[in-house]
């Protein structure tokens, strides 16, 4: 069985993590990613990661 690496789910994964590290919720808790008070709508980037991981998942599972 061999793995491929799908390219969605990495741009899925990087968009998610994006968003989990520039939430304003973590803005005081050590690194993050986000300028203050930028209006950036964080939640739609991590649904936005969310959506592309799941479309590469769907489309992966088809192709086998």
């Amino acid at each position: 069985m061999t793995s491929r690496f799908i390219p969605g789910t990495a741009l899925g994964a990087t968009l998610i993590a994006t968003a989990l590290l520039a939430t304003p919720a973590l803005a005081h808790t050590g690194t993050h990613l986000h300028p203050h008070g930028a209006e950036t709508p964080w939640g739609l980037v991590l649904l936005a990661g969310l959506a592309v991981a799941a479309v590469a998942g769907v489309l992966a599972l088809r192709a086998r």
